[in-house]
């Protein structure tokens, strides 16, 4: 798995919340001597939520409004050991989450605001080939099984397995609260081995197995190979769907993505951009996705505001896998209202989103975020959504990020409960890394 390099200047709140939202816990050094450390992993996230509309996405809301608090503690160990002549290493993690919802739910009923669940998380083991394989590079094979967390790209595609309903339905699909902060990301079962170093070539050869219900426990393999420079990543990627429960398009599914991001030289410049081709296990049939982005940064102006521009288009039956929160807010969960409530979530639709963000302060990002959502099914998931937000590190063991969002359909038939007005919706994040 290799991080893309991103050109933009001032980008390290972004990453901070990307991080601890989507990645791992914090670590504490408890032990370290001749090769050997021992950290202890905590992470605590809290969010407060508020939507003046509800959503009848799933069929589990009326018309109203909804508030509601979600959090999370992660907490567990991880470490390695170093050997002194091969730099080779062992090293391994376990960790556990403590998680739940509180209030009316969330605004489509994913959640009741009932979910209490302490659970598993990360339980893996690893090895990494130090200067053993020096055709390779550093470390330029790394080999690890278990329950883990897996990503690829920018998460397009693979963002580990996020997907965290809660009592919708009978509840099958419980996994214990926190819908909109994903708490749960690990793969129940993965053997994962990465071949390469930090540039040139590189791959990753992969076999996941997933026990979410929600995602059909779906079972999948595939290979990533990537072309690293400090410029630009190249990348391409092979998906085979090998089981999945009461899903037969995701048995023997085939995805192929083609993507590339970074900024091709020219300083304050981002480009990104990846091409997914996809067969239905069952039908044949084939549907297609693919985003263009663009970017600038003004370095040389007060808070180096920057300026993007994206558009993606999602074929009918698009089956967007495992996407999830990767590189700031709109990847992937494109609008707060309609990635998480009222659709169209990354299937039939064309998205087209205007990016702006400034930094008044090291510590400090603000942006806003503007989507037009069409030619969804019937029109009932077509509309507009404005997200005003800051990203706010108040001290080494506090990041607050609070979020504004305006949310407007196109049609009186739409999947929002009671009317098509104008929905203002509210969170606040705390995120506690120790």
């Amino acid at each position: 798995m290799n991080d893309y390099k991103h050109c933009m200047t001032k980008k390290v709140l972004p990453v901070i919340i990307a991080s601890a939202m989507a990645t791992s816990a914090s670590a504490y050094n408890v032990y370290e001597q001749d090769g050997t450390e021992l950290n202890l992993d905590i992470e605590a996230i809290f969010g407060m939520f508020s939507s003046d509309h509800n959503y009848g996405t799933i069929g589990e809301k009326s018309a109203g409004s909804s508030s509601w608090k979600e959090g999370y503690i992660k907490y567990g160990f991880s470490g390695s050991h170093t050997y002194a002549d091969s730099k080779a290493s062992v090293y391994g993690g376990l960790n556990a989450i403590t998680s739940g919802t509180w209030g009316d739910g969330d605004a489509a009923g994913f959640s009741k605001g009932n979910e209490r669940e302490t659970d598993l998380e990360d339980a893996f083991v690893g090895w990494r080939s130090g200067n053993l394989m020096p055709a390779l590079g550093q470390d330029g094979l790394d080999i690890s099984f278990g329950r883990q967390n897996f990503v690829i790209g920018d998460g397009f595609l693979i963002n580990g397995d996020g997907l965290n309903f809660g009592n919708a339905f009978d509840g099958s699909l419980n996994r214990g609260g926190g819908y909109w902060l994903a708490p749960r990301k690990a793969f129940d079962q993965t053997a994962v081995v990465r071949i390469g170093g930090s540039e040139g070539a590189r791959a990753d050869v992969f076999w996941l197995d997933s026990d979410n219900v929600a995602q059909n426990k779906m079972e999948l393999a595939g290979i990533n190979a990537e072309y690293v420079t400090p410029e630009s990543t190249f990348g391409t990627m092979y998906i085979k769907g090998l089981d999945a429960e009461g899903n037969n398009a995701r048995d023997g599914q085939e995805t192929i993505s083609l993507r590339y991001q970074g900024d091709a030289g020219v300083e304050n410049l981002f480009l990104s951009g990846e091409y997914v081709t996809q067969e239905s296990g069952d039908t044949g049939d084939n549907a297609d996705a693919w985003y263009v982005e663009a970017g600038w940064t003004f370095s040389d102006v007060a808070w180096s505001p920057s300026v993007n521009y994206r558009y993606a288009q999602f074929d009918d039956g698009f089956d967007p896998l495992f996407y999830g929160f990767n590189r700031g807010y709109g990847t992937w969960f494109q609008g707060e209202v309609a990635a998480n409530f009222a659709g169209p979530f990354n299937t039939g639709s064309d998205i087209q989103q205007i990016a702006i963000k400034a930094n008044p302060t090291d510590t400090l990002t603000v942006g806003a975020l503007l989507f037009d959502f069409g030619g969804t099914s019937g029109g009932m998931m077509d509309a507009q959504e404005l997200d005003i937000y800051a990203e706010w590190v108040v001290a080494s063991n506090l990041i607050i990020s609070p979020l504004v969002g305006l949310y407007s359909p196109d049609n009186k038939n739409s999947v929002q409960l009671g009317d098509n007005d104008t929905n203002v919706y509210g969170q606040i994040i705390a995120i506690v890394p120790f």
